[in-house]
């Protein structure tokens, strides 16, 4: 553990991210993990500040984290991960004797509420219901193609089901003809339903501090669930101000005092921005790690000078670079999917791995030759990293990989 500065924040880390951990060890702040019981052996075996914590046990007893963390002098909580967040409002809410910041993490656990204190902050979204059973879905199918004025015979477009509390892509499906259904079980109910928004989809990465925005990076997405790489293109990045705008009215309508934000967005041909969905906490796709790849600073660290209620402004002015001018190249990564049903080894395509562009991979070899069938958008297998200077060829590359085979 690095030596820490008394003057700054102790801070609890909610989860276990060794990248996190690695991050923060290296950093002025004294911190402990707050992660469960698996971890314990590492953590000792590593010397790493740890609290045991069972995140999935909600009951009478939950509140005991929170005064254990505030008796051994933490000041602030950060979740890691979409689980913890709402046990990071609970904790936040007793340390920083603050009681919305419960209510406010209940806000960006559950896509709906999200969705209608966006639209009550003038914020503009698609249409959205709650469906209870599979009948609600047919009924809300059927209306937004009424809405579109779609004619017998045309095909739909499509609507959305997405899991209140689940993050990313898990719990996503797309859903055009009411058969689309069978995939979908009916232990997933309730959920939330929402218009397909024809538009260039891309997600930001805010750090917030005193109500301001210390830093913003626009992320691009080339193929949902697929593939992102940063700084956005320049085709993208010409929104930087209408994006800036944005989150400056997510920031009011959430109340948002700290932290760190990932939104999504969509923009549509004639210009206009549509609300997603907003994570308090680190995006999926390694998104810290390739910022840090491009601008070359560590974005755990930042969450930490976001959340520490003893930041100084000097702090913050020296610790976040400028986006854009101090970006140096372009970083993506790529989630592989096996796209055939039975594979037995993994192999590297050549046009991947000889491609300049390409870093190193995170793929491990197959423990079994069936490929699980992929429930809603899925869960990728690894990841491929790549760096370059052209932002048109990484798009292009990342797309590519789409159709290439990495386990047969």
């Amino acid at each position: 553990m690095a030596d820490y500065d008394p003057n700054k924040g102790f801070v609890a880390i909610l989860g276990w991210s060794l990248n996190a951990i690695d991050a923060i060890s290296r950093f002025d702040r004294k911190y402990v993990v707050v992660a469960p019981t698996w971890a314990e052996e590492y953590a000792k075996e590593h010397d790493i500040p740890y609290l045991p914590w069972d995140f999935e046990r909600l009951n009478d007893r939950s509140f005991e984290i929170a005064t254990t963390l505030q008796e051994m002098g933490v000041d602030v909580a950060i979740p890691l991960f979409e689980e913890t967040v709402e046990w990071a409002g609970a904790i936040n809410a007793v340390l920083l004797k603050n009681p919305k910041l419960m209510g406010q993490s209940l806000l960006f656990r559950d896509k709906s509420l999200m969705k209608r204190r966006a639209q009550i902050g003038g914020i503009r979204v698609g249409i959205f219901e709650e469906a209870q059973d599979k009948s609600d879905v047919v009924r809300f199918l059927r209306r937004v193609n009424q809405a579109l004025l779609k004619l017998d015979g045309d095909p739909n477009d499509p609507i959305h089901l997405k899991a209140f509390d689940k993050a990313g892509c898990e719990g996503h499906w797309m859903v055009r003809e009411p058969d689309d259904l069978d995939r979908v079980s009916d232990e997933e109910f309730p959920l939330l339903m929402e218009s397909h928004l024809d538009g260039w989809e891309f997600a930001v990465e805010a750090f917030i501090k005193n109500r301001k925005i210390q830093f913003l990076n626009i992320s691009e997405y080339v193929t949902l669930g697929y593939s992102v790489f940063v700084p956005a293109s320049p085709e993208l990045e010409k929104y930087r101000e209408k994006v800036t705008q944005e989150i400056e009215k997510l920031i009011e309508a959430f109340d948002i005092d700290f932290g760190f934000i990932h939104p999504e967005y969509f923009v549509t041909n004639d210009g206009q921005m549509y609300f997603g969905e907003v994570a308090y906490r680190p995006p999926g796709f390694q998104g810290f790690e390739i910022i840090e790849r491009v601008y070359d600073f560590n974005c755990y660290q930042g969450m930490v000078v976001a959340f520490d209620p003893h930041t100084t402004d000097e702090e913050l002015e020296a610790f976040f670079p400028t986006p854009i001018k101090d970006a140096k190249g372009v970083a993506g990564t790529f989630g592989v999917y096996p796209r055939r049903r039975v594979v037995s080894q993994l192999a590297i395509p050549e046009e991947t791995e000889n491609h300049e562009y390409f870093e190193f991979h995170e793929l491990q070899s197959p423990m079994e030759g069936k490929v699980p069938k992929r429930s809603a958008f899925g869960t990728h297998w690894g990841l491929l990293h790549f760096y370059g200077e052209d932002p048109h060829v990484m798009r292009d590359l990342l797309k590519a990989q789409e159709d290439l085979d990495f386990y047969v």
